[in-house]
């Protein structure tokens, strides 16, 4: 286990040393500048996570005292936090030390040791040792490359000079004769161009393959850590478990990596406080008084499959779509034709939970949303497979490495629009007896099997072909058909998120080049399935919903305040918006209210506090709370979600038509009686 933290203790030293620089910067202008000493709380709190991760309790213990001081009144509380930052960096500074002195060589030795280093690429997230022969690789195919290129000016020359000549054959006695020269000359050229092509082509590849190649590493550190972690976390809650772990040798890319730890650390906490039962509970179903979790790693072509596997309580799908149709999640009608499989989907959509109280640790069931937009936006997948009493399995594939996503280009009416390949099965010309309606749901039926399909031309308002092209697409492990005019190729693209301001469709992921230069817009899978296209009771349109609902809002920034505001205007809430969260007390004390939005940083009372004392008075014990602040850190959400809050949003890429939504589904049930 101590091997693990050895690895990774480079990169949390880089890390340790950055947030203390900014410490320095930041307490000498604490004194005068309240935002540098929140600044300062954020920077203890993020390294005292770091430290606890790594199993460094003592640096974790200094940095939570430093917080404790910038609790204090004026200079005193920061200068006490600053002593403690400074005991910080001696530790940091010696495990820094020992990290880089050389190990002693061996008494004994059988040749000597080499004196060849692996070279060592230093960058903003650490180091990354390099063996030399991929280096050696990158620079002579650098040098190829380069070389290449330089061989295509030859014959674009020639074509200048060839255009040149046809221009002036006019005036020559028999042209033809000029132009079938021309003619030979052209075909040379474009051979020469071709053969060009070819070779930066293949040499591009190998290239894109080594500098991946410098991007993928072992995934034994992060099953260890994610084990070490969730064993913690069990002991802490008084449950006993076994926790393993398989297929350390899988590699996979270190920034797909960083992108989902967070969101596999949420499957982990899930694992334990919501699967795993207590021993008694465990005894009396008959199963062994210790659970079991395993996490596992098999490689998959291009693709790694991750696994988060537990023998606890498991989850009931009837039980799962009883809750959503009672939160209005999904209308009844569709409900009732949902497969499990389909019905495990709906533990993805905001605010779903099973539970109507929260824990310690997993709250009110807001963040597997999170997980899994975490997962899809880094090109993966994630499903669900339960059984009452039996267990859970999550399952998330995710690309081997991050690069160009292949897109399969369609054709809808007049516009070219694009699918992630990543979810494509298969694709079949479509016959109009073949397609099925019944009531709210559209299917297509091959032979003996139909599956949910969604025609994409009235989507988008465009009129659809004489003849289709239905694309079997995977979401969530379930099966659904995109029905097109026709199928162009498939390319590869680098996507890029549609801008929040930009009021795209929300069946839009992205907008990508083609390799003509043209834009075409990418299609988010997760949303043209059939719990997103107006199936499920929660509002497709901002503005929509039920009328009148009352919220407080309360945000220290007054620029961020006056934005939600009207955002919340916008989709038809009353909105009081206030400064502090004790006038937002005082707000709910003296006027009707349906929910309460807060920041988490506010002057006095916090967003946190502010949610506690909701949660504690007799009066407005159920009324909805929800947080949404700038901190995304697992720690952060799981603060809100311990002080009752019913949901946790980042402001980071916030779509008002999520807040919106997300409002009107944890004030049902709570709604106060009309005026």
């Amino acid at each position: 286990m101590r091997g693990d933290l050895d690895e990774l203790l480079p990169l949390f030293l880089e890390e340790a040393a950055s947030r203390l620089d900014r410490l320095a910067v930041l307490f000498k202008e604490a004194t005068t500048d309240p935002g540098a000493a929140v600044q300062v709380r954020r920077e203890l709190h993020a390294l005292k996570g770091a430290g606890r991760l790594m199993g460094l309790s003592e640096i974790a213990d200094l940095c939570h005292r430093a917080e404790d001081c910038m609790v204090g009144e004026g200079a005193a509380g920061i200068e006490g936090a600053r002593s403690i930052t400074d005991l910080v960096a001696e530790i940091v500074d010696a495990l820094g030390d020992r990290a880089n002195r050389p190990a002693p060589p061996p008494l004994f030795a059988a040749e000597p040791p080499s004196t060849a280093a692996e070279p060592v690429i230093r960058g903003g997230s650490g180091e990354i040792r390099v063996a030399t022969e991929i280096i050696d690789g990158l620079a002579e195919r650098s040098a190829r490359m380069r070389i290449a290129a330089k061989a295509g000016n030859a014959p674009v020359q020639r074509l200048f000079d060839l255009a040149t000549s046809a221009e002036s054959a006019y005036a020559e006695e028999f042209p033809e004769n000029v132009l079938a020269e021309i003619g030979a000359s052209l075909r040379r050229a474009a051979l020469e161009l071709e053969t060009i092509g070819k070779t930066l082509h293949r040499l591009s590849e190998e290239q894109l393959e080594a500098a991946l190649r410098l991007q993928v590493q072992p995934l034994r550190p992060f099953l260890r850590t994610l084990a070490r972690h969730t064993s913690e976390l069990a002991r802490s809650l008084g449950k006993d478990v076994e926790v393993t772990t398989s297929g350390g040798d899988v590699q996979l890319d270190r920034r797909i990596l960083e992108a989902v730890r967070e969101a596999a650390l949420h499957l982990a906490h899930n694992a334990v406080d919501h699967g795993i039962e207590d021993h008694e509970t465990r005894s009396g179903a008959g199963k062994p008084g210790r659970g079991r979790i395993h996490f596992g790693a098999e490689a998959d072509g291009d693709r790694v499959q991750l696994v988060v596997w537990d023998d606890g309580r498991g989850i009931d799908p009837a039980e799962v779509v009883r809750v959503a149709v009672e939160r209005g999640l999904v209308n009844p009608s569709a409900a009732a034709k949902l497969a499990p499989d389909e019905a495990y989907q709906l533990l993805e959509l905001p605010g779903f939970t099973t539970r109507d109280l929260a824990t310690d640790v997993s709250g009110r069931g807001v963040g597997l949303d999170a997980v899994a937009a975490s997962f899809r936006a880094s090109g993966g997948d994630i499903w669900i497979r339960s059984a009452p009493g039996e267990g859970t399995r999550v399952t998330v594939e995710v690309p081997v490495a991050r690069r160009g996503e292949r897109v399969l280009v369609v054709q809808v009416g007049e516009l070219r629009l694009a699918i992630p390949s990543s979810g494509v099965r298969s694709f079949s010309r479509l016959r109009p007896e073949m397609i099925v309606t019944e009531q709210v749901r559209t299917q297509v039926r091959r032979g003996r099997e139909t599956i949910g399909a969604v025609f994409l031309a009235p989507l988008f308002g465009e009129v659809a072909a004489d003849h289709t092209v239905m694309i079997e697409i995977a979401i969530g492990g379930s099966a659904i058909g995109i029905v097109v005019d026709a199928i162009v190729g498939e390319e590869e693209v680098f996507v890029r998120p549609l801008p929040v301001v930009a009021g795209g469709p929300a069946t839009i992921e992205g907008i990508a080049l083609l390799s003509s230069g043209r834009p075409v817009a990418v299609l988010s899978l997760r949303r043209l399935g059939p719990l997103e296209l107006g199936e499920t009771g929660a509002s497709n349109s901002v503005g929509k919903g039920r009328a009148n609902l009352r919220v407080v809002l309360t945000d220290d920034n007054d620029a961020t305040r006056e934005m939600m505001r009207r955002l919340l205007e916008d989709a038809g809430f009353l909105v009081t918006a206030v400064e502090s969260a004790e006038e937002a007390l005082r707000r709910i004390e003296i006027e009707p209210c349906d929910c309460v939005v807060t920041g988490v940083e506010l002057p006095g009372l916090s967003g946190i506090d502010l949610t506690r004392r909701v949660r504690s008075s007799d009066l407005h014990a159920d009324l909805p709370v929800v947080i949404v602040s700038t901190r995304d850190r697992p720690a952060d959400r799981l603060a809100g979600l311990e002080a009752g809050a019913d949901a946790y949003l980042t402001k980071q890429g916030l779509q008002p038509q999520h807040l919106a939504d997300l409002i009107h589904r944890v004030t049902r049930g709570s709604q106060r009686a009309p005026d």
